[in-house]
């Protein structure tokens, strides 16, 4: 038999002036008589961090653990996405805690999440904290992607020096750490954003420029799409159709937003262009990008606060007009304690709407969530105490058929965190023999 079918390469573009667009997994992408393991789709993974810990009753289920515990008032959110969601509960992140200060917990705790290290106490440019597992995951998912990693955040902070108890800023801006030395950036515009994963690859100041033009990115790709159509079945046809109208929406609603803000006296803290008042919108946005980039396998990696560590932002569309710090010191007091889980599952709410998005999205043999590991989680157990034992911790996806999902799994209290970032990176090919203070795999997951 002579095969004479030429398969579309992964990575795929449509072109067009100066631009090019990454292209999702199509059928058209899969050799011909391929087999499952040559035609599987890559893994995504995704780390979203929420501040000032939670409360943990409402947050953690009770018993055992297995297949049918009950969604408590945080998790509720999750409930649609439950086959896909794995609750965890025993896992303390014990290496962020100092024995010889009381001061600079909400530091330790972010800079520390996703490395199990004690921050150096440091407001110079000497900071030391540790590589994190997201980046790690890079060193494996991003050699073939546009990207490396997207980093995100709802809230920039661009002070310098000591932000809290002699430790420097860079602690609290970045979830992410390339290396020990070396924090990455997190990016609060949307527009930005949208021409990282879209733009000529030039400087941020030439992108934008460009952007400015009244017109599409994608008005000058119709001839390359229509090339590309002629190669396509109609199934890869309309999702090519359907990504191409989400990244359209997309730049679109940075467009709306911009011009709001162009006509709109802005408050007296000047915001970057294209960055929509409400919150809500703001996150959302941010979010369905990371979906498209996804999607396009622009990247494989990312790392998202959903809220910035020690935020004093209020959530008056969920009910909560006091800031989330002050709630979150909630003394016990029944008042503070709704309140602040009125904040927790709201966050929550976001992180299960991006996998909601991934669910509808096909890629290769399933969806994209059945592709991703997405881990929602906060860098302090009890935020009244601030403390880093029986973290909230949830895993969302499928991780290629590595995660079970549908279940809550009870480990030994105090297990530690690193525990899962050594699980994790084994199912994105990464092993290490440690991270921190991890005493092996955590079994089940």
């Amino acid at each position: 038999m002579i095969i004479t079918k030429k398969s579309l390469p992964r990575r795929t573009f449509l072109r067009g002036a100066g631009v090019a667009v990454a292209l999702p997994f199509l059928d058209a992408m899969v050799p011909a008589l391929a087999t499952a393991a040559e035609s599987s789709a890559p893994m995504r993974v995704g780390f979203f961090y929420v501040p000032n810990g939670m409360y943990l009753p409402n947050f953690h289920p009770q018993g055992a653990g297995g297949r049918h515990y009950e969604m408590t008032p945080i998790l509720k959110p999750l409930e649609p996405l439950r086959e896909h969601v794995t609750v965890l509960t025993g896992l303390s992140n014990r290496g962020v805690i100092s024995h010889n200060e009381g001061g600079g917990v909400h530091t330790r705790a972010h800079a520390g999440w996703l490395n199990g290290t004690l921050p150096k106490r440091t407001e110079g440019a000497d900071i030391e904290v540790g590589k994190t597992i997201d980046q790690y995951a890079a060193d494996k998912l991003g050699q073939d992607t546009a990207l490396r990693s997207l980093e995100l955040t709802t809230e920039s902070n661009f002070r310098v020096g000591n932000c809290e108890n002699g430790y420097s800023c860079a602690y609290l801006n970045s979830t992410s750490w390339r290396s020990a030395n070396t924090p990455l950036p997190h990016e609060r515009d949307p527009r930005v954003v949208f021409q990282r994963l879209f733009g000529d690859g030039g400087s941020v100041e030439a992108r934008l420029a460009q952007m400015q033009r009244n017109r599409s990115v994608l008005d000058s790709m119709a001839e390359s799409m229509a090339r590309l159509k002629k190669r396509l079945g109609v199934s890869d046809s309309g999702m090519v159709t359907d990504y191409v109208d989400s990244v359209r929406e997309v730049e679109q609603r940075i467009q709306r937003a911009e011009r709001t803000n162009s006509t709109t006296p802005l408050p007296s803290v000047t915001q970057p262009e294209g960055v929509p008042e409400e919150y809500d919108e703001h996150a959302k946005l941010l979010l369905d990008m990371l979906a498209l980039a996804y999607q396009g396998d622009i990247t494989r990696v990312a790392c998202m606060q959903i809220a910035r560590e020690s935020s004093g932002r209020a959530y008056p569309a969920v009910g909560v007009q006091e800031g989330h710090h002050l709630v979150s010191h909630h003394q016990n007091e029944a008042y503070n304690i709704q309140q602040n889980s009125k904040i927790n599952a709201y966050h929550l709410s976001l992180y299960g709407r991006l996998a909601e998005k991934l669910r509808a999205i096909p890629d290769g043999d399933g969806t994209l969530l059945d592709h991703s590991m997405l881990v929602h989680g906060a860098g302090m157990g009890d935020g009244n105490q601030h403390t880093p034992y029986n973290l909230p911790v949830v895993i969302t996806g499928k991780g290629c058929g590595q995660v079970a999902g549908g279940q809550h799994l009870v480990y030994e209290m105090d297990t530690p965190f690193m525990n899962v970032g050594l699980s994790l990176l084994d199912k994105v090919g990464v092993e290490l023999d440690s991270l921190s203070d991890s005493t092996g795999r955590l079994a089940g997951l």
